[in-house]
């Protein structure tokens, strides 16, 4: 192949490769690139080019930074395929953090190196290991779809090292704490909202976008296709779940029918009381006048009741949590868990969840134990049906029947002597 390494400066070598004869020009159209480092660096990254423009995986390096890539990755990919409230989150990542420090590259010129030292640097911010986790994924994601769009080879935060999301352990109620919370937050205006997280294990934004119109009091159940979400602009935006799983029906117990039939009953005098019908496109958690509630203000307002029930403190979303922690530790399939829950996939619950497994672990074992130890199969039982006849002393003890007839079995049991009853087969074994 055409092309070489030509040394320029003590430590810096230029690398070219012919690329092949351009057909408009009749000319041959060279790849140049300046290596800094070593002579076996530069043959190593001819080599590596080499082997691109081989395979097939070649890419023409391009002036594109990776700021100018990412202000288009946000609007053709991010934007059409995430959540508003997702978007919002990723574009202010990219803005704030990424851009700044790594805008100024060349998309083609990012190196693992540069991504490293750019997380060491919000480390040094202070930033947690799991909001850089979190940037990460971010980037990650962005330059994967870089790749597919044919403007990158290989994914730079591949070669990244970044530390170990921290174990921490998850903070859930117990029943004991669950119905003490409920019955203090029965004077909360938010009582029939936190009955139905810790009952039905939704996201705080799928309980928001619920309307009257999703709630079957024939079948009694829930049915969750759409999420709520509140911008920095102020506006509210109802989007699609954020899965295919996530779109599911819920069953409802009686309990949870009671206290949203309850809800539904002071809604309509409420709204009686101001002007206004109820409707079946209504919220079922909405403010008096039918509008959206804001998130933030039920977060606050369900750690002011935990605090007032005395309970540990727990996030809003740890309902959800614990809606599926106290469902897996009475026995239900995890299965049935994934579906009430929306994850993509079973394995998902039960990784999440693996904290529950020991208990479900020793449940099983003893419930194994109790089985196999009891009166109908107890060791003495199980003779009656399995019992060996020893060959007379004068006979050869390789020779010999074996059978199950009438619960008894024949011969010495030994590989030598096998065999089924079957009139045709049973023979004296040689």
């Amino acid at each position: 192949m055409r092309g070489g390494i030509r040394k320029r400066s003590k430590n810096s070598y230029q690398i070219s490769i012919s690329l092949g004869k351009n057909p408009e020009t009749g000319y041959y159209d060279y790849h140049w690139e300046t290596i800094k480092g070593t002579k076996k660096d530069a043959e190593r990254r001819r080599a590596e080019l080499i082997n691109q423009i081989t395979n097939g995986t070649y890419i023409p390096p391009h002036k594109t930074t990776v700021a100018e890539y990412l202000v288009r990755w946000l609007q053709d990919y991010a934007k059409p395929n995430l959540s508003p409230r997702g978007y919002e989150r990723y574009s202010g990542i990219i803005k704030k953090d990424i851009s700044p420090d790594l805008g100024h590259i060349t998309l083609t010129q990012l190196k693992p190196e540069h991504i490293q030292k750019h997380y060491n640097h919000l480390r040094e911010r202070g930033l947690s290991s799991g909001t850089i986790r979190y940037h990460h994924a971010v980037l990650h994601k962005a330059l994967q779809t870089g790749i597919k769009w044919g403007l990158l080879y290989r994914n730079p935060t591949d070669g990244v090292e970044i530390s170990r999301k921290n174990n921490t352990e998850m903070r859930i109620w117990n029943e004991l704490e669950v119905n003490h919370f409920l019955n203090v937050s029965k004077s909360s205006p938010y009582y029939a909202l936190f009955h139905t997280a810790l009952y039905t294990g939704m996201r705080r934004s799928e309980l928001l976008a619920i309307k009257w119109a999703d709630v079957d009091f024939i079948f009694n159940q829930i049915s969750v296709h759409q999420s709520l979400h509140h911008l920095k602009d102020g506006s509210y935006v109802l989007s699609q779940t954020k899965s295919v799983k996530g779109k599911r029906t819920i069953a409802l117990s009686p309990s949870s029918v009671a206290v949203l039939q309850k809800h539904r009953v002071q809604q309509e005098t409420i709204s009686e009381a101001i002007g206004r019908k109820l409707t079946d496109n209504d919220f079922v958690f909405s403010s008096p006048e039918g509008k959206p509630l804001r998130p933030n203000t039920i977060t606050r307002a369900w750690a002011m009741m935990a605090k007032k029930a005395g309970v540990q403190p727990i996030r809003l979303h740890d309902a959800r949590h614990t809606h599926a922690s106290l469902m897996l530790k009475q026995g239900v399939h995890p299965k049935v868990v994934q579906e009430r829950l929306g994850h993509s996939s079973i394995q998902m619950t039960i990784d999440i969840y693996s904290h529950v497994s020991p208990g479900l672990q020793q449940a099983a074992v003893d419930g194994f134990d109790r089985m196999l130890n009891s009166e109908q199969t107890s060791p003495a039982s199980a003779k009656n049906y399995c019992q060996i006849i020893a060959n007379s002393e004068n006979e050869d003890p390789k020779k010999g029947k074996i059978s199950f007839e009438n619960g008894h079995l024949e011969g010495d049991g030994s590989a030598y002597g096998i065999r089924t009853r079957d009139l045709r087969l049973e023979r004296a074994v040689s």
